[in-house]
């Protein structure tokens, strides 16, 4: 049961990061919008893309998962600053990758025995 909640919360993240990259390949207007209000140039999207996809890419292997959550969370801490300095809404924007990152990491911890050795969580 516990590996099952970990590939669910393991997959709402993915999805989310899958539709977030694509919509950055094909160069979707929201796309171009948010990177206007981001103060960001919109030539960067297809790079943060193509990026956001391969770190997703190395999560998605079982054998490199740990090492993709280490790399989408500074992925998403970037996100967290660039929300920050534009002074962004703090639950809706700022805090949304944060919790992103803990749908990866919890969903990670749930599948993951290997991981229990580094975190080892109290039973009582």
């Amino acid at each position: 049961m516990r590996r099952w909640i970990g590939w669910i919360l393991s997959g709402l993240a993915v999805l989310f990061l899958l539709f977030d990259s694509v919509i950055k390949l094909i160069g979707h207007p929201a796309v171009a919008q948010s990177f206007g209000e981001l103060g960001f140039p919109v030539t960067l999207a297809l790079a943060i893309g193509i990026l956001e996809l391969v770190c997703l890419a190395i999560y998605l292997i079982p054998q490199t998962s740990v090492l993709g959550a280490i790399l989408l969370t500074g992925y998403l801490g970037g996100a967290v600053a660039s929300q920050l300095r534009i002074e962004a809404p703090l639950f809706s924007n700022v805090l949304f990758p944060v919790y992103v990152g803990l749908l990866i990491w919890g969903g990670l911890y749930l599948r993951e025995d290997r991981l229990h050795a580094l975190i080892p969580l109290r039973t009582r």
